[in-house]
């Protein structure tokens, strides 16, 4: 009996060396998309020029004359992707679906600006403005591109799900709207000062 004692015991301490001289090794990193680079015409930049307190509406939102930018998207491969916009005015829109144009010298709304995507062609070929409220779970038709939703675009005759593309050409619309002048104190000059980020959203 003695003599097993110290055969348990090396068999105990071999197995002790062994567990103590392992070491954990993990292998990480990420696949990125290809990159996309999109641009806006004029560098982004639309002027409305100056508006008479004279032809505001005094109890409805005054429309201005809408604007048109070119849109145009740059992917170095084949991707899925989709737009929305961030409103660096937040909280100055008169409307809280679109973005804010800014606050008046007395602290007041001045109104709201929305933008649409139309006409869009991807790699050639005429595509349908499609978006989604629920973080792409699911798609409809809208050309609405903004804060509240991701737009992205789906072929012709397919399916309302975003399609793979290298190349986005598409006309950016700009419609504007000024807050009800009886809500206004309209004494001195008032700046108009919307400010939004498109970004891309890789799907």
């Amino acid at each position: 009996m003695n003599r097993l004692v110290p055969a348990v015991l090396a068999s105990v301490l071999t197995s002790s060396v062994w567990a103590a001289s392992t070491t954990d090794l993990s292998v990480r990193g990420r696949i990125t998309p290809s990159s996309c680079n999109p641009t806006l015409s004029g560098g982004g930049a639309v002027d409305l020029g100056k508006i008479s307190a004279a032809e505001l509406r005094p109890d409805q939102h005054t429309a201005l004359p809408s604007h048109t930018l070119s849109l145009s998207v740059r992917c170095e491969g084949s991707t899925f992707f989709a737009m929305s916009m961030i409103d660096n005015r937040s909280g100055t829109a008169s409307v809280d679906s679109l973005h804010g144009l800014g606050m008046t010298s007395t602290n007041q709304k001045v109104g709201s600006v929305a933008f649409g995507l139309y006409n869009p062609v991807a790699d050639t070929a005429p595509v349908r403005a499609i978006f989604s409220t629920n973080g792409g779970g699911s798609w409809v038709p809208a050309s609405y591109v903004g804060h509240a939703a991701l737009t992205s675009v789906a072929a012709m005759d397919g399916a309302n799900t975003p399609i793979a593309l290298k190349a986005l050409d598409a006309d950016l619309s700009v419609a504007s709207n000024i807050a009800p002048a009886d809500g206004l104190t309209l004494i001195d000059q008032e700046s108009i000062d919307g400010h939004v980020t498109l970004q891309l959203k890789y799907l």
